[in-house]
């Protein structure tokens, strides 16, 4: 819906076809900007006669209809490939399987304290949908766009040019899209680096994002420069932002800035906050802004979002984490007993990572899905374990095994297809049965 918002814009002649049924208000809105439009199905020869196609990433490269496509010479696009082509803005792309939202969402807080900053991508607003609003406002083109891209979104891309590319991590994630391949889902992430012509940033922790690198390294001679940011020992050999004791040293130009004061606490976060920190001082922003931003930042919802105290115990609500070391970040920054709820549409999760942190930290399991049986499987001696199919359910039946100092935690650690429109509706529907107990 954005490209056709942006094509609008631009008064490129369009035509939207979607597999699907289209919601009214969609429907309104084509009709409104003059756009053609079918739904439920796709008209092949229509399409085939197109200049080009803008491919919704949520369509696999593998679908009937993108082969046939490409077979009789279609030019298929990524949205954000095309969008990219209607802004000169520095494009900094943030990508990774768990921290991508926050870094993507601090970097605009920090920038766009000193610069006109646009946020858009995989985070909410598309690339397309972001710039037709300014075209349509009659406002400028921004100076900096911050794009959360998915590693979806990346598999669309041909031609696109960052000048900064943040990869937070690879972890097992979408293997249901990669033939439960770790490696061909590690190759879709670096394909960040490929299109980045500035600087690379990157955590030099992350022992799969090392390996990755590696690989890629050895078959591109003319890398963007690397920059990493990492607390571990023996640091690689591009760390530039490191953190001892509670302060995190960004050293750049043979120039040195101290940060030690982070609104968002936990190790993930502390993470997040080193790559904003250093990909914003690329940016020029100055110090003491970098500073600032950090220390005023608010969570993200659906995020460690605290909900509600009630008669003592926490609810927290982190429906967000869809893979296995999101829901570990989570548990693990935890220093009360948990009361779990995860579940929903398995995407290849190994949970044995997370065995021990569980038999230490959890106390009972409300398990949230259709299918429950490989979380029932994993998770075998957890004192209490209870199966719901509804969001109302499953909250009240983990506030009755919640006593008075302890947390309840939805960490899904899964999609939410099964019973859900999305994560957001599923934290939204965890937050209002939290306030309706």
């Amino acid at each position: 819906m954005g490209a056709a918002q942006l094509a609008y814009a631009l008064g490129v002649p369009a035509f939207l076809s979607d597999a699907k049924s289209l919601s009214q208000q969609d429907k309104k809105r084509l009709e409104h900007w003059g756009i053609g439009y079918e739904e439920n199905g796709h008209s092949v020869d229509r399409l085939k006669a197109a200049a080009s196609i803008i491919k919704s990433p949520g369509i696999p490269h593998t679908a009937a209809i993108v082969k046939d496509l490409k077979a009789a010479g279609s030019i298929v696009l990524g949205e954000v490939d095309w969008a990219a082509n209607y802004t000169n803005a520095k494009l900094i792309g943030i990508s990774g399987s768990n921290g991508k939202t926050t870094t993507a969402a601090l970097c605009h807080h920090i920038i766009s304290a000193e610069k006109d900053a646009l946020l858009a991508g995989n985070i909410g607003q598309s690339l397309a949908g972001a710039l037709a609003e300014r075209i349509q406002n009659g406002q400028s083109d921004p100076e900096v766009v911050v794009l959360e891209l998915s590693s979806f979104q990346l598999d669309d891309v041909f031609q696109l040019e960052l000048d900064q590319g943040i990869l937070t991590n690879i972890t097992p994630d979408h293997l249901d899209r990669y033939n439960y391949d770790l490696k061909k889902y590690a190759a879709s992430k670096m394909q960040l680096a490929s299109y980045t012509t500035g600087h690379f940033i990157y955590c030099d922790d992350d022992p799969m994002t090392k390996t990755a690198l590696e690989n890629w390294l050895q078959h591109h001679r003319n890398p963007p420069m690397l920059l990493a940011y990492g607390t571990d020992t023996p640091e690689g050999p591009h760390r530039t932002t490191t953190k001892e004791n509670n302060t995190i040293t960004i050293q750049l130009n043979n120039e040195a800035m101290t940060i030690e004061e982070l609104a968002l606490q936990g190790k993930h976060n502390m993470y997040n906050s080193m790559a904003a920190g250093l990909s914003s001082r690329l940016m020029n922003i100055r110090k003491d802004t970098v500073r600032n931003q950090l220390s005023t930042f608010d969570s993200l919802e659906h995020r460690l979002e605290s909900v509600l105290n009630i008669s003592g115990v926490e609810y927290i609500n982190d429906s967000k984490a869809t893979n296995v070391n999101a829901s570990y970040y989570a548990l693990e920054c935890q220093n009360k007993p948990v009361v779990w709820i995860v579940g929903g549409v398995d995407k290849g999760n190994d949970y044995a990572e997370l065995l021990q942190l569980v038999q230490g930290k959890v106390k009972g399991i409300v398990a949230l899905g259709l299918d429950n049986q490989k979380i029932k499987d994993a998770f075998e001696d957890v004192p209490t374990f209870v199966e719901a199919d509804s969001m109302k359910d499953a909250v009240r039946a983990a506030s009755k095994m919640a006593d008075k100092g302890d947390v309840v935690l939805l960490s899904p650690c899964c999609a939410s297809f099964d019973l859900f429109e999305s994560y957001e509706d599923r934290g939204r529907q965890f937050k209002n049965a939290v306030r309706m107990l």
